[in-house]
């Protein structure tokens, strides 16, 4: 009998040492979005398998076709792709905007990880915005135009 209330208890104490999930880490993506398939392309073959995956799983959000659940609770707004927008119990605790490199999301990403231990949301003006870099465009010097002769 004691062999037996042993293997309960350790199974007990196995199953109540692990941590519910209740972080989500939502990218909101669209078809398209060359910074999107660069941060699937540089980070999403690690996320799964990282600490912060287990933390924050992902979940991916169409942000033209899919619906948002009701109880969502945003700052704001995602108006851009790629959004990754932290969540905890189904509210935001903060957001990453545009793909700033696999090392700078790395970083902010712990930032707002860092966040769910503290317990509450930052307030709105603190969501971290990272304008993506703008695409090479050509030379458009600007010449002045023609004087009329005279």
């Amino acid at each position: 009998m004691p062999m037996i209330l042993k293997i309960v208890t350790f199974a007990l104490a196995t199953v109540m040492a692990v941590p519910a999930v209740s972080a989500e880490l939502l990218m909101f993506e669209e078809d398209g979005c060359i910074w999107c398939a660069r941060w699937d392309a540089e980070v999403a073959p690690a996320y799964a398998r990282s600490e912060e995956g287990r933390v924050a799983p992902l979940v991916r959000i169409d942000l033209r076709r899919d619906p948002l659940p009701d109880t969502l609770q945003l700052n704001g707004r995602v108006r851009y792709t790629p959004t990754f927008v932290l969540v905890d119990g189904g509210r935001e605790v903060g957001r990453i905007t545009g793909y700033p490199g696999e090392d700078a999301f790395w970083g902010l990403l712990d930032e707002l990880i860092g966040n769910l231990d503290q317990g509450s949301p930052p307030p709105l003006d603190s969501a971290r915005s990272i304008p993506a870099p703008l695409p090479q465009a050509e030379d458009v010097s600007y010449r002045r135009p023609a004087q009329p002769a005279g």
